[in-house]
Formats: C-alpha cells, structure tokens, sequence
C-alpha cells in the first residue's frame, strides 16, 4: 500500500481557489506521482463565491466530479447546463474535444469538491455529458457504485475498466471491497479519519493498493470515502 499524505500533496493558491493536487498538474510536477493505472488527476478544490474556471478545453479524457459542499455550475459546448450539488455525480467525456466552464454556484458560500481525471481506453470518443444524483444517504455505512466501464445499474458510464465507489461511514463502521489481482485501488478520504491496512488517513489523504486480498476501512470519525477500482 502507498500512502499520499494530504500535506505532500502539490498545491496551487489563488485569490479564489486553494488546490491540492495528488498527482501532478498544471504547474505542478513531481515525476514520482505521475497517476496510479489510468487514474491521472485526483484535485480537491476550494473556489471561493461568484467564482470559478472560465471556458477551457479537454481531450481524450473521462472527468469525474464530485461535490462535497456547496454547489458547482457548469456550462459545455455540447449545450449542458447544470448545478452540481452533494449526492451528484458527474461525468465529462471529453473524447475529441469538449469546452467547459466551472464556477462556484453561489455568490457568496465556498464550493468544495474533488475533480478526478480517467485516461480513457482509446483515444477519439464521442464527447459527452452525464449527472445522476445519488442520495447520502444510500452510501451511508457502505460503497455505494457510482460510475462503472458498462454503467451498470444505473451508474454513470466510463469509457474505461473503472468503478467508482463512495461511502458515507460513522464511527465504528467498516466498508470492504474485494481486490482481485491485476487491480488497482485508490482510496481517497474525503472527510474524517479511517484506518486501512494498519495505518490512519485523515481527510485529504490517499492511499494506492495493488494485488490486495481485500480492502477494509473502519471509521474513526464519521468520515466520507472515495474508492475508485481500476483494471490496468
């Protein structure tokens, strides 16, 4: 098991936006966290009210968003508009290209919310856009499928072998997953503390397994959890 400690994390700090970077973006370089299998960006943003990220564009990419307060719009040239709010989910295929706009819902309260990027299995998709809203309260004292490589059971549909998977857990519960060989895992503590494979994360760490019997995560804190099982 890897652990990426929250204060090694790169960071980018603006006058609106404090961003922690698990792998490396932007102006952000460290050649040691380059991504995790096809995970490539894993950011936990803070935008601040009536601000955001201005129209840019994306290629080749599956981009997951996940709000943990606050409130997110978004605008694309595919001509989707949304506000994206805790229990969403959304998904941006970029594929041969797509522009978007991001900014904070709210004029005056701060939005919170992690960004994470998919390499794709081939590049030249199709762009395209979903959201589906997936109540707390069904990821409370479980992982809870969000998005899957064949969007089965109603989940968001990645162009990739990849589920991604939250919990909402009190203290004392656990969550487990089965980690099958050839697999990796990522875990991103959202919020709380858990122990996993001996170890306590807090909120903003993550930890990378590979080859592992089975993931257990116990709560120390009520604490909301990010899984995200890759092929690959």
């Amino acid at each position: 098991m890897m652990i990426r400690p929250s204060a090694a994390r790169g960071r980018t700090r603006l006058d609106w936006l404090d961003s922690h970077h698990s792998f490396s973006f932007g102006d952000y370089f460290d050649p040691d966290h380059m991504g995790f299998g096809p995970l490539r960006v894993l950011n936990e943003d803070h935008v601040r009210g009536g601000a955001g990220f201005a129209a840019h564009g994306h290629r080749d990419m599956e981009i997951v968003t996940i709000v943990l307060s606050g409130a997110l719009a978004h605008r694309d040239s595919l001509g989707n508009g949304s506000i994206i709010r805790p229990g969403d989910i959304q998904h941006m295929s970029a594929g041969t290209g797509i522009v978007h706009s991001e900014f904070n819902g709210s004029a005056a309260e701060p939005v919170h919310f992690l960004q994470i990027w998919i390499l794709p299995d081939r590049a030249g998709h199709a762009p395209r856009y979903g959201q589906i809203h997936v109540p707390l309260a069904e990821r409370a004292g479980r992982l809870r499928l969000l998005a899957s490589g064949e969007g089965r059971d109603g989940t968001i549909p990645l162009h990739q072998d990849a589920d991604f998977l939250a919990g909402v857990l009190a203290p004392g519960e656990r969550a487990s997953l089965p980690v099958h060989a050839g697999r990796r895992v990522w875990v991103q503590v959202a919020g709380g503390s858990v122990e996993l494979g001996g170890a306590r994360l807090e909120a903003g760490d993550g930890a990378g397994l590979t080859d592992e019997g089975s993931l257990d995560i116990l709560a120390l804190t009520p604490s909301e959890i990010v899984v995200i099982d890759m092929g690959g």
